[in-house]
């Protein structure tokens, strides 16, 4: 019985090396790729969003009107880049390796580790289970952004009051959300001690966001078409919040790598 797992054993073991080569060539390839991910980024949503307010239903008659279909637009596009650009920013050369002084994450006992000691150890860096975290949270800024796009229609001043709040309340969000997102990827990928209870933070953000959204429009007469297509994205950016929580902080208080990476410190 023994000699017959040897084969399961050894394939399990090159198929998690391979699964850890593939992470650690995918968070290197978007390092070396963030200028042109960027540029793909603006272009897309530049192509997008000309394309929608071509089509807006309360066609542009003024420069004002254009301006106010513009600058949502615009923000979505430049929030993410300037998160990720005032995040790394933030902390330049060895700050970005000072320790929090707060741990959240208590449970267990652990030894510290000087920064050179986490720096050398085998499990740090934001790869293995950890690169799906990040590339997850750069996905997750293009799919905010496309619901975005595809399920709300830029209004202009002409609009009804309903229709004008909930689009700028919407292109709020999701200027809000790319920016703290993207934050949170530019201190996972430059393993910020900071991250994980950054990330918690942006959690609770996200969905008082969405709370807050379903308030400001109960106080309006919507149509029960309106109302239960808006109740169900707003329920869904919720449940995606929640998912993501019950998937994640597990893996982020338990796992070695995370407290080798962000907190500086080893199980004893």
């Amino acid at each position: 019985m023994e000699q017959a797992l040897v084969p399961v054993r050894s394939l399990a073991r090159k198929s998690a090396a391979s699964a850890f080569e593939r992470s650690k060539a995918a968070i290197d390839l978007v390092n070396q790729r963030l200028v042109t991910i960027a540029l793909i980024w603006l272009s897309a949503i530049g192509l997008v969003s000309i394309v929608r307010i071509v089509l807006s239903p309360t066609p542009p008659q003024t420069f004002l009107h254009y301006l106010e279909l513009t600058i949502p637009y615009l923000l979505v596009a430049i929030s993410p880049i300037a998160g990720f650009l005032i995040a790394r920013a933030a902390f330049p050369g060895r700050a970005r390796f000072r320790p929090s002084s707060v741990h959240f994450s208590a449970y267990g006992k652990w030894s510290k580790l000087r920064p050179i000691e986490a720096l050398r150890h085998d499990s740090f860096g934001p790869i293995g289970f950890m690169a799906s975290l990040v590339i997850g949270m750069l996905l997750n800024v293009v799919m905010r952004t496309g619901e975005f796009l595809l399920a709300v229609p830029p209004l202009t001043s002409a609009a009804p009051d309903w229709g004008l709040t909930l689009f700028w309340l919407m292109a709020a969000d999701t200027v809000m959300m790319n920016f703290f997102y993207m934050v949170c990827f530019a201190m996972a990928l430059r393993t910020i001690p900071l991250f994980p209870k950054m990330l918690l933070y942006v959690w609770m953000i996200d969905v008082m966001l969405q709370l807050g959204i379903a308030r400001t429009m109960a106080q309006f007469d919507l149509s029960p078409t309106i109302a239960g297509a808006l109740g169900t994205l707003l329920d869904s950016n919720i449940d995606k919040v929640l998912i993501s929580a019950a998937i994640w902080l597990p893996y982020l208080i338990l796992s070695e790598r995370v407290n080798v990476t962000y907190r500086h410190r080893v199980a004893t």
